[in-house]
C-alpha cells in the first residue's frame, strides 16, 4: 500500500505546466529528502523481543569519517540506478530508461511493452488494442508503436501498477519523453531495451522478460538501433542494456568508437535467450564469452544472494567475484523498499543494500532500484560504519541504550515481562488453557486468557509466539523463530540488566487498579524486585518507571533516583498548558505517539505540532513511540524507509525514540549522517510534512477527520489506587468504573509499548550471512 515516488514524472509535469525548472527541482528535493537516511545493521539481526529506548543526545559522538574503500571492479562507490524515478541530486545516481518508441519514432521512458498495465490508455483508446507475437507467444494490449507521440503525450496518463502502492496519483502525470528526461541533466543516462512478457503476476509486479525487441520495432519500420545511435551522438548515452545477446552485438558494432557501456541483462536462469537459444543459466556459466561484447551484466539480486523457499538468505554465490576476475561489472536489480524480501533484513531495505555493497568479499558495481534515495544513503552514510562505536556507555549487542520490561502479574503475584496481560497475544496459551478464556472489560474489549488467572508455573510452560502487527498482510516477523525463547520473570530481567552494559532500563506498569481488586499489588511487586536487585542504590544505570496511571507514578516518588515517565495514550491533537504543568508535578518525562508529534491525514504527513516544545518548556523529557520497520507502518512521506522516520524524530530534539527494531536505529546513529553539523557531500535529511500532500489532488484524498481533543488536566490525573483486596477477583466490576481505569489512556487499549514476551536472554538472532 505504498507509493513509488515518481519524481521524474512530477518534474516533467511541472515543466509542462510552465513552472520554472528551479522551482520544480526545489519541490522534488523535498520529496527526495524523505528517503534521505536509511541505516541498518548488517551481521546479526534481532527479532523484536523488547521495546528499546534509544537515547538521542550525543548519538553522533565518536563517528569515524567514511572509509572510501570499495570492492567494486573500479574501486569506486557503487552506482545507484534509478528505475522510474528522478536522479539528479543523489550521489552517483544514474537515470534508467526503459525505452519505448511511438509510431513517429519519438522515444519514451516506460517500463513494460504493453501500456495498458500502467496507464489509462485503454480508457482513452478502447478500440486500439492489438495482439503481437513476442518470442512466439501472443501478447495482447495497447502498444506505443501504434500511436503517435502527440496521441501519447496529450491523452495518456500513468497509473500505479503495483497493487500494494496507493493509487492517489493515478491520472495526474503523463509518460516521460526521452528528451525531457535527458533535459534534466542526470549524472548518467542508461537505456534499457525491453520487451515484457506479462502474466497474472505481472499485474502485481512487472517482470522484465526481454525478447527480440528489434523485431517488433521493425514491423512498424522503426529502427531502435538507429534511434539509440542518434541519441548517443546527440546527448550521450552512458549505458545500454538488453537481455538479447544478438542485439547488443549488433549495436556494439555501430557504436564501437563511443564510450557507451553495453550490459547484458539476465532473466530467469531457465528462460531461453532468443539469439543464442541458450538458457540464461547456461550463459551465466560462460561469462568469458559475455566479455567479448559487453562490459557488464545486470542480474536479479537472487543470482548473488539466493533466498530459500522460506525467505531466508543462502550462502552467496561466486558470481560477482567471477565476473570481476574477467573484468565484467555486475549490477543487481529487483530492489524495492515495499517488496517482501528476506527475513534476514528485518524489513530494513538499507540492510539489503549493505548486504550487496558492504560485505567482506565483494561489492556489486551498482543497484537498480525503485527507491534511489534509500540506496544512495546506504552507500553515502551507512557503508563501512558497522565498526563505528555508539556513544558510551557501551550497549547490548543490538545497539540499544535502554531495554524495557512491560510487567504483567501471575495469579500468585509473580511479575514477569510481557506486552499484554492477555496471553493469547504473544504466547501459545490458546493451545493449552482454553478453559481459562474470560472477558475482562477493564483490560480490553473481547475475550482473552489473562496472566492473573494462571500461576507462574503454568505460565512458564508457555512458549512465545512471535506475532507482528501486520501478520495478516503477509509481513510476518522471523517465522523460523516464531516459538523460540522463553518468558522472563522481572527478577531475571533485572539480573540480566545488571550483567549487561546497557545505560538503563524502563519498567512499564499498567492495569494497577484492576490488579488491586484481584488482591495483587503490581506497584509493591515491582518496587520489591527493584530493591532486591539494589536498583534503589545503584546509580550506574538509569531507571525509568513508565505508566499511564498518575497514581502509579506518584507511588514511585519514594525512589528519588528513578525517572518517572507518563505514557500518554489518548488520541489527542495538542496539550494544554495546564495539562503540561500538571504532568510536570508528578513525572519527569512523557512517552507520546508519533501522531502527536507529526499530524497526518490518511497516510500523508501534514505538519509538525509543538507538543515537544511544550513539554520541554516544563522541563519534561520526551520519548517518541513506537517505531517499526514494516513499510505498511510508515507514512508515504518516508518512502517506505524506516530509517527516514528515525531521521525525522531524531531531528526534532526528542530525548529518545522507542523502537521494535533497535539494530536499524543503531546503524543510523553509527553513521556520519546522524550528525547534522558535519559538512558532508551527501547527508540524510528528514522529510518535510506537507510537501507530498501539497502535490496531490485534494479530491482524491480521504475526508479529513475532525481534530482530536486537546489534552487537559483531567486526562492525566487519576484517582488514588484502590486498596488491595485480599482474595478479590475483580471480574464483576463494571467497565464504566472509573476507579479501575487510568485517565491517561483510552479504555480497551494497551499502552502500545512492548510487543512480545521473552526477555533479552531469549532474543532471537538471525544471521544475515
Amino acid at each position: 500500500m505504498f507509493l513509488i515516488y515518481l519524481f521524474l514524472q512530477f518534474l516533467i509535469f511541472y515543466y509542462k505546466e510552465n513552472v520554472k525548472k528551479q522551482k520544480a527541482h526545489t519541490q522534488l528535493f523535498a520529496f527526495l529528502k524523505c528517503g534521505g537516511a536509511l541505516p541498518t545493521q548488517m551481521g546479526v539481526r534481532y527479532s523484536h523481543m523488547f521495546l528499546i529506548l534509544l537515547l538521542l543526545h550525543g548519538a553522533s559522538a565518536a563517528l569515524k569519517d567514511p572509509i572510501q574503500k570499495w570492492r567494486t571492479l573500479s574501486g569506486a562507490p557503487p552506482l545507484v540506478i534509478a528505475r522510474g524515478g528522478y536522479s539528479g541530486f543523489l550521489p552517483e545516481a544514474i537515470l534508467f530508461c526503459d525505452l519505448q518508441l511511438s509510431s513517429d519514432n519519438v522515444g519514451f521512458c516506460k517500463t513494460g511493452l504493453a501500456l495498458d498495465n500502467s496507464t489509462l490508455i485503454a480508457e482513452v483508446f478502447p478500440k486500439n488494442a492489438k495482439t503481437y507475437k513476442v518470442n512466439g507467444d501472443d501478447l495482447h494490449g495497447w502498444f506505443s508503436v501504434d500511436f503517435t507521440s502527440n496521441q501519447l503525450m496529450d491523452n495518456v496518463t500513468l497509473i500505479q501498477n503495483v497493487l500494494s502502492r496507493p493509487s492517489i496519483f493515478d491520472g495526474t502525470t503523463g509518460m516521460s519523453l526521452v528528451d525531457d528526461v535527458v533535459g534534466l541533466h542526470p549524472a548518467q543516462f542508461w537505456i534499457n531495451v525491453q520487451v515484457s512478457m506479462f502474466s497474472l503476476l505481472a499485474i502485481v509486479l512487472p517482470l522484465y522478460l526481454d525478447y527480440r525487441i528489434h523485431t517488433l520495432w521493425s514491423v512498424h519500420k522503426l529502427n531502435i538501433e538507429k534511434y539509440i545511435s542518434s541519441k548517443a551522438k546527440e546527448f550521450g548515452v552512458n549505458y545500454v542494456s538488453s537481455p538479447e545477446v544478438g542485439f547488443l552485438k549488433s549495436l556494439g558494432g555501430k557504436l564501437r568508437k563511443s564510450n557507451v557501456k553495453f550490459v547484458l541483462r539476465f532473466l530467469d536462469e531457465k528462460l531461453i535467450e532468443p539469439s543464442t537459444k541458450q538458457t540464461y543459466g547456461a550463459i551465466l556459466k560462460d561469462l568469458k564469452s559475455v566479455k567479448t561484447f559487453a562490459s557488464g551484466i545486470l542480474v536479479p539480486k537472487n543470482y548473488i544472494w539466493p533466498v530459500n523457499k522460506d525467505q531466508y538468505l543462502q550462502p552467496t554465490t561466486t558470481l560477482v567475484k567471477d565476473a570481476h576476475a574477467l573484468g565484467l561489472e555486475v549490477y543487481a536489480f529487483k530492489f524495492a523498499n515495499d517488496s517482501i524480501s528476506s527475513y534476514n533484513y528485518s524489513y530494513d531495505p538499507s540492510a539489503e543494500y549493505l548486504q550487496f555493497i558492504d560485505n567482506s568479499d565483494f561489492s556489486v558495481d551498482g543497484v537498480l532500484t525503485d527507491f534511489l534515495s534509500t540506496a544512495s544513503a546506504a552507500i553515502a552514510c551507512l557503508a563501512h560504519t558497522k565498526d563505528n562505536p555508539l556513544p558510551p556507555p557501551r550497549t547490548v549487542e543490538d545497539g540499544t541504550d535502554i531495554i524495557d520490561c512491560s510487567v504483567q502479574m501471575s495469579k500468585d503475584a509473580v511479575p514477569f515481562c510481557m506486552d499484554s496481560p492477555d496471553l493469547t497475544k504473544g504466547t501459545t496459551a490458546a493451545t493449552m488453557f482454553m478453559t481459562k478464556v474470560a472477558n475482562v472489560n477493564e483490560i480490553q474489549n473481547g475475550s482473552g486468557i489473562f496472566s492473573f488467572d494462571l500461576s507462574w508455573s503454568e505460565i512458564q510452560n508457555l512458549k512465545p509466539d512471535l506475532v507482528g502487527p501486520f501478520n495478516q498482510e503477509g509481513l510476518t516477523r522471523n517465522p523460523a523463530a516464531k516459538n523460540s525463547g522463553k518468558l522472563m520473570a522481572l527478577a531475571d530481567f533485572l539480573a540480566f540488566s545488571k550483567r549487561s552494559n546497557v545505560s538503563g532500563i524502563l519498567v512499564d506498569i499498567s492495569n494497577a487498579p484492576h490488579l488491586a481488586t484481584r488482591g495483587i499489588s503490581i506497584v509493591d511487586a515491582v518496587s520489591s524486585a527493584l530493591v532486591n536487585a539494589s536498583y534503589d542504590k545503584d546509580t550506574r544505570q538509569q531507571i525509568l518507571i513508565a505508566s499511564d496511571d498518575y497514581a502509579v507514578l506518584v507511588a514511585f516518588s519514594k525512589f528519588p533516583g528513578f525517572k518517572r515517565v507518563l505514557q500518554i495514550g489518548h488520541m489527542i491533537s495538542d496539550a494544554s498548558k495546564q495539562s503540561v504543568e500538571e504532568v510536570a508535578k508528578f513525572a519527569d518525562a512523557v512517552s507520546i505517539s508519533c501522531g502527536l508529534v507529526v499530524e497526518a491525514q490518511g497516510s500523508f504527513l501534514v505538519r509538525f505540532t509543538d507538543v515537544i516544545d511544550k513539554m520541554h518548556s516544563a522541563n519534561l523529557s520526551v520519548y517518541v513511540r513506537v517505531l517499526r520497520d514494516e513499510f505498511m507502518n510508515l507514512a508515504f512521506d518516508f518512502c517506505a524507509n524506516p530509517m527516514a522516520e528515525i531521521v525525522l524524530y531524531s531531528s526534532l530534539m526528542a530525548e529518545g525514540i522507542m523502537t521494535e527494531f533497535p539494530a536499524t536505529a543503531a546503524e543510523y546513529f553509527r553513521s556520519p549522517c546522524s550528525d547534522f553539523s558535519k559538512n558532508l557531500t551527501y547527508t540524510a535529511m528528514p522529510p518535510r510534512p506537507g510537501s507530498l500532500l501539497n502535490v496531490t489532488d485534494p479530491h482524491a484524498l480521504p475526508p479529513a477527520q475532525g481534530p482530536a481533543p486537546v489534552l487537559e488536566p483531567a486526562d492525566v490525573v487519576d484517582p488514588l489506587l484502590p486498596p488491595v483486596t485480599v482474595g478479590g477477583h475483580g471480574a464483576a466490576l463494571s467497565s464504566n468504573d472509573s476507579s479501575t481505569k487510568s485517565g491517561a489512556t483510552t479504555a480497551g487499549t494497551s499502552s502500545g509499548l512492548c510487543l512480545l514476551v521473552a526477555g533479552l536472554a531469549a532474543l532471537l538472532a538471525v544471521s544475515s550471512r
